[in-house]
């Protein structure tokens, strides 16, 4: 479990192309601290575990269904990441829940600069708007957010200045691919909603 909180702004060393999978490497001093063997680490939203690791850097290996979910694919040996390490049991849940489960992806389709921040527009799949409200949470690219305005396909966030330079939401542009994740509780409760209503009425 996460909580969308960036540690680190991570970079690719190596990708390596394995038939319909990939093998990634990728440095980040922070999260591989006391990392281990079969760890997990948020790769932009995206739940990894750890294959191996060292000297400040770790490899994880991506499985075609990652692939075809998220945009781990279109990564480069340069591209910069987004990196959290799961939560401690214990700890401060400083963002919300985010399971590093990607729901679906999302483009960028507009960045407004503002005196002290900034409001990025983002395309919303069909298939995940409902669970998307006005002052909701969302996970883009591993990043916990409030969402601002929720259109019919698309919604808005405001990036503070910590934001935009702690992390890779600071350098997408218009057209960029991001991960997305919505809140998970809202998944549940419209599992439940939808069990109940199906219940036999005798």
């Amino acid at each position: 479990m996460f909580t969308g909180i960036v540690e680190e702004l991570g970079e690719v060393t190596a990708v390596e192309k394995l038939g319909d999978s990939s093998r990634f490497r990728l440095r980040g001093p922070v999260v591989t601290e006391g990392a281990g063997h079969g760890d997990s680490i948020a790769v932009n939203g995206v739940c990894l575990t750890v294959v191996e690791f060292g000297d400040g850097e770790f490899t994880a290996d991506v499985m075609e269904e990652t692939l075809k979910r998220s945009s781990l694919g279109a990564l480069e040996v340069g591209s910069r990441v987004n990196l959290e390490r799961p939560m401690a049991v214990g700890g401060r849940l400083g963002g919300h829940i985010v399971q590093g489960h990607v729901d679906g992806t999302g483009t960028i389709l507009s960045r407004t600069p503002s005196e002290n921040w900034e409001i990025v527009k983002v395309s919303l799949p069909p298939e995940l708007t409902r669970y998307v409200v006005e002052k909701g949470s969302i996970t883009v690219d591993g990043v916990s957010l409030t969402v601002v305005d929720a259109g019919p396909d698309y919604f808005t966030i405001s990036l503070i200045p910590t934001t935009l330079a702690l992390t890779t939401l600071g350098l997408k542009q218009p057209g960029d691919p991001v991960n997305l994740e919505v809140d998970v509780i809202a998944k549940y409760v419209e599992r439940l909603l939808g069990a109940r209503g199906q219940e036999d009425p005798k």
